[in-house]
């Protein structure tokens, strides 16, 4: 997920538990020459790890056939990390201490190699879920970490740009590592992409050795600043309002792809195609959901969640064909582009005191609602159908867009763009 907010104090980009004002002390490097590449390190980094977080979810027919497993048992691939992302996210925080971050990011980045290599190589589907479980360390670990570290590589005026540009690095594979997970599953085989993760994997581990300095923290994360986004009104509505939005969001898109196939029976080709349309529409759901929380933090969050129902009502009774699955998608794409937007800019109103809390908290939703929302779907598809599982997502998320719209009713403009954590 990635952040930028012009307008805002630099404090208010603080990511998951690490507040810039706790990580900055620590001396940027000599030069900007020696500092950006290390922050490109880790920005490429986190690509890697969200994009191989989310690569099942092109490929989800092609593994469970290989593997022997049904649909909806190989959505456990997306549910098991993120279980395990929504335990680490805050508890590695806490765990790490006063451990050096640049040994923690090199031995998360270490981890997410052994992950990829394990999936590309897995004989069975039990190791491809302990490939998996293992991914969801990583993904809770950078979340947590990553944008902390940018804020340290540089001086403290160029903070916000750092953090920019790694969270960046997460909006960037969110929106384009299902469809080039499936390009390159469909003209190579599942195996192959999870070896081009791997491998650029590699080439990041060996950026970040060479190129990250001693990263140490200035103070550790307390288990009780955790708590601070419960005790808010509105904190807590946005955490409701974004836990049906996202869980009825992966309930339907993990089975995007057969959805595209059974459904709107399309071919290979055409899927492949319309999965880069969705990471394309996403763009444009970015910009647009600035323009629109710059005005009203609430605002965003309903236009969100309403246009996201929409998609997901229109995909049941749009018809079939290239045409009708083309506008579910861009509608879908445009959408799913703006919650991260939308989410962000929620917590960072709701919480302007305590940014880093609200983001740690955001982050754990996000999981557990990821984790939820596959299984969920994953059921309703083995028991009802594709369609099914459509009509409960749209229904989740038209409850997010209520709570939005009641819950959080007394919530001020908030201004200036944000888009995702």
């Amino acid at each position: 997920m990635s952040a930028t907010c012009p307008t805002c104090d630099d404090s208010l980009l603080a990511p998951a538990g690490q507040p810039v004002a706790a990580t900055a002390p620590t001396p940027a490097p000599a030069s900007a020459a020696a500092a950006w590449p290390a922050v490109a390190a880790v920005a490429v980094g986190t690509f890697v790890m969200v994009s191989t977080e989310f690569m099942p979810i092109g490929l989800l027919t092609d593994i469970a056939r290989g593997l022997q497993v049904t649909d909806g048992v190989a959505g456990l691939m997306v549910t098991m990390p993120g279980v395990l992302a929504a335990l680490a996210a805050p508890g590695l925080g806490v765990a790490a201490g006063r451990l050096d971050r640049r040994t923690v990011m090199v031995a998360l980045t270490a981890l997410l190699l052994v992950s990829n290599l394990m999936a590309a190589l897995a004989p069975n589907f039990a190791t491809m879920l302990a490939a998996r479980l293992l991914l969801g360390l990583c993904v809770g670990g950078f979340w947590t970490f990553a944008p902390g570290v940018a804020t340290q590589l540089v001086p403290p005026e160029a903070q916000a740009r750092a953090v920019s540009m790694v969270l960046a690095g997460v909006s960037v594979s969110t929106v384009f590592g299902v469809p080039a997970g499936s390009l390159l599953g469909s003209f190579a085989g599942w195996r192959f992409a999870f070896f081009a993760s791997a491998a650029l994997t590699a080439v990041v581990l060996i950026a970040q050795w060479r190129l990250l300095p001693a990263l140490p923290p200035s103070r550790p994360i307390r288990a009780r600043d955790l708590l601070t986004p419960l005790t808010r009104r509105l904190s807590r509505a946005g955490l409701i309002a974004v836990v049906l939005m996202v869980m009825g969001h992966f309930a339907a898109y993990t089975y995007l792809k057969p959805l595209l196939l059974q459904v709107f029976g399309l071919s290979a080709t055409h899927v492949t195609a319309l999965l880069l349309t969705y990471g394309a529409a996403g763009f444009f759901g970015n910009f647009l959901v600035g323009t629109i929380v710059a005005r009203s933090a609430r605002l965003g969050m309903v236009a969100t969640t309403g246009l996201l129902a929409v998609a997901l009502l229109m995909s049941t009774l749009a018809g079939d064909g290239l045409f009708a699955a083309s506008a579910v998608v861009l509608a879908w794409g445009v959408a799913f582009g703006m919650v991260p937007g939308a989410a962000t800019s929620w917590m960072l109103h709701a919480l302007p005191e305590a940014p880093e809390a609200g983001q740690a908290m955001l982050v754990t939703a996000f999981q557990v609602a990821i984790a939820s929302g596959a299984t969920l779907g994953g059921r309703v598809v083995d028991g009802s159908g594709i369609t099914s599982a459509m009509l409960v997502a749209a229904a989740l998320v038209a409850g997010a867009m209520l709570a939005a719209a009641t819950l959080g009713r007394g919530d001020r403009s908030a201004r200036g763009a944000v888009s995702a954590p």
